[in-house]
C-alpha cells in the first residue's frame, strides 16, 4: 500500500512510502523521520485534510489521501520567521549595535527560532535548549563547514586547526586525536604552577595603580593578563606584560587582536567585500602572515633541547613537556606519527588566539560581575580563608576546583554574562527541528547562548545575579544534560580549552580577590563591542584597593 506523506505548506515536501510492511506506528515514525530528516521522529503527528489527526497505523494505512507530518499540533512544518529585510542591508539595523539584546527582543516577538538576513547573508538563531542540543550534535543533520561564506568563522577558516576547521577536514581526524589529551585535566594541572605565577604577575601593576589612585580599564589589562597565561602555557615564554604601567602586550597577543578584529569586520560586510586586493581585506591578510611567522618562531623554540619523543598512549607523557606546544611537537602516535608540520602550526596559533580572547573577555565579566552584584565578593574571600589562603599559597588543580561557591559564582557569571555566541553549525540537509522549523539544506544556524542562559522559558529569574542556584544538587549536570546550559558548546566540536579556561579564571579570581578589593569606577553604564568575535566590556573600569585585613577561618 504507497501512501503519500508531505511536510509543510504546499506540500513543500513530499516523499511516498509502502505502510503495509509496517507493524507498529513507532517504526512508521523512525522511518518517516529519516525520509524527512526530523531530528525528533517520535513527535511525529499525521493530519489528513481537514486538519483532523490520525491517531494509529491503521487509519493511516486506510487514508487514500495525501498525509501531512507535523511536529506541534497547531501549525504545518515551515521554516522560521523574522523581521522583513530592508534592501541590501537586510535585518542590520534590526540587530546592531546592539546584538545581544535585539536577539532577545526578536525571540520574544517571533518565537524560540529566527531567520534574520544581514549584507545578503541569511541566518537561522535559537535560544531553545532542546533545539541546540539537535544543532550542535554532529552528525547526519548538522556539521560545521567554516568554508561557507555565511560561517562567522569564514575568514579565520584554518582547516588545518581542530576549531577552526570543516568537520570533514583531512586535518580534523589528526586534530582531534592529539590536541584534546594536551588540554586534559591531567595535562593543565601539570601547568598550574606557571598559571599562578602568571596570574601574580600583575601584582607590581595593581600596586602602582592603589599608590597612584588611578582606576583601570578592565579588558585591556585582562587582555594582557590572559596573553601572558596563554603564551606562558603554550609555548612556554614570560611575555613581561606586567614591567611598567603602560607596557604594550607582544608582538603576537598585539597581531591577534588585529586579526580578530578584522576578521569580524569581515563577517558583517557581504562576502565579496573580502576578496578586495586593498584596505581592511588586504590588511586581514597581512596580519595573518605576520601572526603565523611569529607564533612558529615561538613554537620551535618551546621544544626541549634533546627531548625524548613522547608517547601519545602514555597518559603521563605531558608531566614531560614544559608546554602545551613541547608536548604537541615531539609526541606520537603508535606508529610513530605526530602532527604534521602545518597542522601543527595551525592549532598552536588558534590555541593561542582562542584560548587568550575568550579568557580575556570572560575575567572581565567574572570582574564586572563581582562588582556588580554585592555580597559575592565576600563570600569568595570568606571560601578562600575557609581552604587555606595565606596569599602565599601555591594552590593545586584540585585544590581550586574544590571551592564550591567559586564554582558556582564563576558558572553563574558565565551564564548572564558569556562571552561566546558565534557558534554556528550547517544544516546537511533539509532539516525539521522541534517546533516544526523547516531549515533549508546549508543554512547556518547559531544557537545564541546568552539569550538561551537568560530564557525565562526555562530558567527562574533568569535577570537575578544567583550562584547559588548551581548549589542545588545535580541543577549543574541536568542544565548540562537537557542543553540548557553550555558556555563552551558540546559534542564533538565543543570547547576542548574547557579544562584551561576554567582553571585560569578560577586562579586569577582566586589571587585578586585575596590580595585587592575592587570599586567599579566605570564612567557611563557599561558597553560591549558588538563588532569582536567575542562580547568584551569597552568601558569597564576598576578602582583597585590592597586588602589589609582578612576573615578569620570558619567551619566548612
Amino acid at each position: 500500500m504507497i501512501q503519500k506523506f508531505y511536510i509543510g505548506q504546499n506540500a513543500a515536501i513530499t516523499r511516498e512510502i509502502d505502510t503495509s510492511s509496517f507493524l507498529t506506528l513507532q517504526n512508521l515514525k523512525t522511518v518517516l523521520g529519516k525520509l524527512f530528516s526530523i531530528t525528533n521522529p517520535e513527535s511525529v503527528q499525521f493530519r489528513c485534510s481537514g486538519n483532523s489527526e490520525l491517531l494509529s497505523l491503521e487509519a493511516i494505512q486506510n487514508t487514500a489521501e495525501p498525509i501531512e507530518l507535523r511536529n506541534t499540533p497547531n501549525a504545518p512544518i515551515s521554516e522560521p520567521i523574522g523581521p522583513l529585510p530592508l534592501p541590501f542591508v537586510g535585518n542590520h539595523y534590526e540587530i546592531y549595535p546592539d546584538a545581544l539584546g535585539n536577539y532577545d527582543r526578536l525571540f520574544a516577538r517571533y518565537g524560540p527560532m529566527i531567520k534574520t538576513i544581514n549584507m545578503g547573508t541569511t541566518i537561522f538563531h535559537t535560544n531553545d535548549p532542546n533545539i541546540a542540543r539537535h544543532v550542535l550534535r554532529e552528525g547526519e543533520f548538522f556539521t560545521k563547514m567554516t568554508t561557507d561564506p555565511a560561517h562567522p568563522l569564514y575568514y579565520m577558516n584554518e582547516q588545518a586547526a581542530l576549531f577552526t576547521c570543516n568537520s570533514d577536514s583531512p586535518a580534523f581526524g589528526d586534530s582531534h586525536k592529539f590536541v584534546p589529551p594536551a588540554l586534559s585535566p591531567r595535562a593543565i594541572a601539570h601547568h598550574t604552577p606557571f598559571i599562578q605565577e602568571s596570574a601574580r604577575s600583575i601584582f607590581p601593576v595593581l600596586d602602582q595603580l592603589v599608590d597612584n589612585r588611578q582606576a583601570f580599564n578592565v579588558y585591556q589589562y585582562m587582555f594582557k593578563l590572559a596573553g601572558q597565561i596563554i603564551w606562558r602555557v603554550i609555548v612556554g615564554q614570560d611575555v613581561k606584560h606586567f614591567e611598567a604601567l603602560n607596557t604594550p602586550p607582544t608582538l603576537a597577543i598585539r597581531l591577534f587582536g588585529q586579526y580578530l578584529s578584522l576578521m569580524k569586520k569581515m563577517s558583517l560586510r557581504p562576502s565579496w567585500y573580502g576578496k578586495l586586493p586593498f584596505g581592511e581585506p588586504a590588511k586581514l591578510r597581512a596580519v595573518r602572515n605576520d601572526l603565523f611567522n611569529t607564533v612558529e618562531k615561538a613554537m620551535d623554540e618551546s621544544i626541549t633541547p634533546g627531548g625524548e619523543t613522547l608517547s601519545l598512549e602514555d597518559r603521563g607523557s605531558s608531566l614531560k613537556a614544559s608546554c602545551i606546544s613541547d608536548w604537541l611537537c615531539r609526541v606520537r602516535d603508535k606508529d610513530g606519527k605526530g602532527l604534521p608540520r602545518d597542522v601543527l602550526l595551525a592549532n598552536v596559533v588558534v590555541l593561542l588566539g582562542a584560548g587568550f580572547t575568550t579568557s580575556a573577555s570572560f575575567l572581565s565579566w567574572a570582574l564586572y560581575s563581582l562588582v556588580k552584584y554585592p555580597g559575592n565578593e565576600e563570600r569568595l574571600l570568606q571560601e578562600m580563608i575557609n581552604h587555606g589562603a595565606d596569599g602565599t599559597r601555591s594552590w593545586t588543580y584540585e585544590e581550586v576546583h574544590a571551592m564550591k561557591f567559586l564554582d558556582c559564582f564563576i558558572k553563574e557569571a558565565q551564564r548572564m554574562h558569556s562571552p561566546s555566541f558565534q557558534t554556528a553549525r550547517n544544516a546537511k540537509t533539509d532539516t525539521v527541528l522541534p517546533g516544526g522549523y523547516l531549515i533549508p539544506k546549508g543554512s547556518i544556524v547559531i544557537t545564541c547562548f546568552p539569550s538561551m542562559h537568560m530564557n525565562s522559558k526555562h530558567w527562574e529569574n533568569p535577570q537575578r545575579f544567583d550562584p547559588d542556584r548551581w548549589m542545588v544538587p545535580g541543577f549543574a549536570a541536568e542544565a548540562a544534560r537537557s542543553g540548557l546550559y553550555t558556555p563552551f558548546a558540546r559534542g564533538k566540536r565543543g570547547c576542548v580549552g574547557f579544562n584551561l579556561a576554567l582553571l585560569e579564571v578560577k586562579m586569577v579570581l582566586l589571587e585578586l580577590v585575596y590580595h585587592y578589593h575592587f570599586e567599579d569606577a566605570s564612567p557611563e553604564a557599561v558597553i560591549y563591542d558588538p563588532e569582536f568575535l567575542v562580547t568584551r566590556p569597552l568601558n569597564f573600569y576598576l578602582n583597585p584597593a590592597k586588602r589589609t585585613t582578612w576573615p578569620e577561618k570558619c567551619e566548612i
